[in-house]
């Protein structure tokens, strides 16, 4: 009897499944009642079968989703750029650079899978035939101690690297085979090679191609020879034995098998095989990049990136180390070198011939390996032809010099103190070394723009290398007279002019019940010009203006331009209180910009890893400025920069007076420099500290200079003669970005012509252009101009000043006096400073 075919197929399938189905269950049924060899056989297939099922359910249950791949992001650095937009840095403890899957070259690609996983494009996930050779190579080895090959395909190993580490286990290797098979229906071919290729370690900190092609060959993978492709290619097996000193002959074998592997493979030809294969490894030793040396500067914006991102990948999407962050900075590389070096100079010429100030560090030569010591201190320096190594030996008058590299050399010029374990600068002399003196005292230094605040250069001490406490930044100290200018400002904001005459022939101030009155005369009697007292650093004519004006608008002027919080006392006006070279830098940008007060800023902008910008510094709103189309309307700008924090007549008039500081005062060091510069000087009492602060309208400097342990400097030492030399050696050696444009008045200055020895208003003569004419044009608020000098009172003037003198001698004696008759030192006791 024919049977009859089911009329559709779909019945004709159920059919069909049922008589099949039906055949194999009888069949089995059958030879279960004939046998009982079929029965345990059957029942340990069907255990078999259970327990791998059991075992892969075991697996793959707590395995990484492959997935979580399609939103990978690849941990990358910060990349920094200055102000010109090139690269001056990165924050990198890895080397990433991440690329696009066009962006490899073919013959680089084809490298690697010659090397790696030549049937990479025609399996899924898992090479049956590499997995058998490398099972078969686990059983000959088990026991020995020796590790198998792996056998793993790329996207086994892209697995291993992204979702499960690096265990040495068969329990890894079977979860790496079933995250396989998962990641390759979740990515494409070339998605898997682009996470590969650019997550592959490869050996000196570089993960990926295009980091490895700059740390072993310094180019980037587009210009990379065909040699160089195949040496990268085999560093997979073993990334941190090839790229090493002695391993040479090693390395030109595999290179040369991979190079074989990609002509098979059609790749290359026989011809490009042979050429490439005589060619040396040619190795890197030494990245050719640009580099700008300004470690304080680069920390400072480190310290706020990670202030404002977080520093690893667990503390956000935009890390520090992990976000890959381009960060445009407001650093000016020109005058950051000229920065450094001119402090530099500074110290080197307060230091002179003092002699060896002691050991950087010290090493135990017990614990052995003192080049491995020395090399994790990161202790070294970027001056000259210096060198930073370790004393390995003493013995009398020879001593022997260790480096980081282990290369040891003879040492000279040797110091009493100096010991075993010392680890010291030293410098070349002859065929060794000879040790060479640090300066001992530190300083900070800054320059910033007025209009913007953005911070151009900062060298916070000697060398980063040796001392990363930033003094431009951290160090709190006395501003000595610097701080006067605030005090003067305050005096023009409550009636006072340039011309006001202030009394500089003593000061008295009452102390209270116990300390009575107390006075201090002045350096020259008489009645002066505020001018007068602002560009000779008179501290008696300074405090008799913080008094008149009052001290807690004083403190309230300080407190205003960012200086720091005050107390109202005499001494304040001298610069007792302390504060930083920044703050100081920053308030005197706000006299340069017409009273108006930005905050001071290293980071302009910064962007994520697609170049979105994700925080900027200006934030000021432009309404307007994205319409589609010219509304007619007058172009839209930006609103003003900044905060007023001073009447701009009066910042202009206080910057006025500080030219004369150059012209004639205390920082005439400066004034052949041929700018329209304004500035003034500080000593703090002992002296401690000297500073210079000042610049143009277009940029501010600042600097000074002290000991990290404040002492005594010297009796001879001046904010003119220390700190100045220094801003001054900035300048020259940066003079391009120095604009020679004079000082722009606000609206509401009046420019009258004076004689700046009495303050008096002049109408017969004209300024002549030399520093010390009597007649000057001083800036004046409407209607409150002086009257005429006139002959009289030029006599009348100078009589009063020969009396003063005739008086100051009569009544020569201690040069402070009490209520209760006992000396006293009023600078000293209220911490004032000259």
């Amino acid at each position: 009897m024919t049977e009859t075919a089911p009329a559709s197929s779909l019945e004709y399938f159920r059919y069909r499944l049922n008589r099949d189905l039906g055949g194999v269950a009888g069949w089995f049924a059958q030879k279960w009642r004939a046998s009982w060899l079929f029965k345990i056989a059957a029942v340990l297939i069907g255990l078999g079968i259970v327990f791998w099922i059991a075992v892969f359910v075991w697996l793959a249950s707590d395995l990484p989703e492959a997935e979580s791949l399609l939103e990978y992001e690849t941990p990358l650095p910060t990349v920094v750029r200055g102000a010109d937009g090139e690269i001056v840095h990165s924050y990198a403890r890895e080397r990433r650079v991440q690329l696009q899957y066009p962006d490899f070259p073919e013959r680089l690609v084809g490298a690697y899978l010659s090397a790696e996983d030549k049937t990479f494009f025609s399996h899924g996930g898992v090479d049956v035939t590499g997995t058998a050779n490398a099972v078969f190579d686990y059983a000959t080895k088990f026991g020995s101690g020796d590790r198998a090959v792996g056998g793993s395909t790329i996207t086994q190993q892209l697995a291993k690297i992204l979702l499960l580490g690096d265990e040495y286990s068969v329990t890894r290797k079977l979860k790496e085979m079933i995250l396989a098979s998962r990641i390759e229906g979740v990515l494409s071919k070339q998605e898997i090679l682009e996470l590969y290729l650019n997550e592959i370690p490869l050996g000196r900190r570089s993960f990926g191609v295009q980091a490895a092609a700059r740390a072993y060959f310094d180019k980037d993978v587009g210009d990379l020879e065909l040699h160089e492709m195949a040496f990268l290619a085999i560093l997979p097996k073993a990334p941190e034995r090839y790229g090493r000193r002695g391993q040479e002959e090693a390395a030109l074998v595999r290179r040369d098998f991979v190079l074989s592997q990609m002509e098979e493979n059609g790749y290359i030809s026989a011809s490009e095989r042979q050429q490439a294969a005589s060619q040396p490894l040619g190795l890197a030793t030494q990245r050719t990049q640009r580099s700008v040396d300004a470690g304080y500067f680069l920390e400072e914006v480190r310290r706020q990136l990670i202030d404002q991102f977080g520093e690893n990948a667990e503390t956000g999407d935009n890390s520090v180390y992990a976000g890959g962050l381009w960060v445009r900075t407001s650093l000016d590389p020109e005058i950051q070198e000229a920065a450094r070096d001119a402090l530099r100079t500074g110290l080197v010429r307060y230091h002179g011939r003092r002699g060896w100030g002691g050991p950087v560090a010290n090493i135990d030569l017990s614990e052995g390996n003192w080049a491995g010591q020395l090399a994790s201190s990161y202790i070294s320096i970027g001056y000259k032809d210096w060198r930073v190594g370790v004393v390995t030996q003493r013995s009398g008058s020879s001593a022997t010099i260790g480096f980081a590299d282990g290369e040891e050399a003879p040492l000279s010029s040797l110091p009493n103190a100096l010991k075993a374990g010392d680890v010291i600068v030293v410098r070349p002399q002859g065929s060794g070394f000879r040790v060479a003196s640090l300066p001992t005292a530190q300083g900070g230094l800054v320059v910033q723009s007025p209009q913007t605040g953005r911070v151009v250069a900062m060298q916070g001490g000697f060398d980063h290398r040796l001392s990363d406490f930033n003094r431009a930044t951290q160090a709190m100290r006395q501003p000595g007279s610097t701080i006067k200018p605030f005090v003067y400002a305050t005096g023009l904001d409550n009636g006072m002019t340039p011309s006001t005459e202030i009394d500089n022939t003593r000061f008295c101030y009452y102390q209270g019940n116990r300390l009575g009155e107390k006075c201090i005369r002045g350096g020259r009697a008489g009645q002066f010009p505020m001018r007068y007292g602002l560009e000779q650093s008179q501290n008696i004519m300074t405090v008799q203006i913080g008094m008149q004006a009052g001290m807690e608008n004083v403190v309230d002027t300080i407190e205003a331009v960012g200086i720091g919080e005050a107390d109202p006392y005499a001494a304040t006006a001298l610069g007792s209180e302390e504060t930083t070279v920044l703050r100081m830098v920053n308030a005197y940008s706000a006299l340069a910009n017409h009273g108006r007060l930005n905050q001071p800023t290293v980071i302009d902008y910064v962007q994520d890893r697609r170049g979105k910008v994700i925080w900027r510094a200006d934030d000021r709103n432009c309404n307007g400025c994205n319409m589609a189309e010219w509304d007619g309307n007058s172009m839209p700008r930006f609103g003003m920069k900044g905060e007023q924090v001073m009447d701009a007549r009066t910042a202009f008039q206080t910057m006025h007076m500080l030219e004369g500081v150059v012209d004639r005062g205390t920082a005439t060091v400066l004034n052949t420099l041929g700018l329209p510069l304004f500035g003034k000087t500080g000593t703090t009492t002992g002296p401690k500290d000297v500073w210079f602060v000042g610049g143009t309208q277009q940029l501010i400097a600042g600097a000074y200079v002290g000991f990290d342990r404040p002492k005594n400097m010297g009796g001879y030492a001046q904010g003119g003669t220390i700190a100045a030399p220094i801003i001054k050696d900035l300048i020259q050696n940066s003079r391009e970005r120095w604009v020679d444009l004079p000082a722009i008045a606000p609206a509401g200055v009046r420019m009258v012509r004076v004689d700046r020895r009495t303050g008096k208003r002049v109408f017969d003569r004209w300024p002549t252009g030399n520093a010390k004419s009597d007649v000057i044009w001083e800036a004046f608020k409407p209607d409150s101009e002086p009257e005429r000098s006139t002959r009289q009172d030029e006599i009348a003037a100078k009589r009063d000043e020969i009396l003063a003198l005739i008086r100051a001698s009569r009544n020569a004696g201690p040069s402070v006096e009490s209520s209760d008759g006992q000396p006293e030192d009023f600078v000293e006791d209220q911490g004032g400073i000259y």
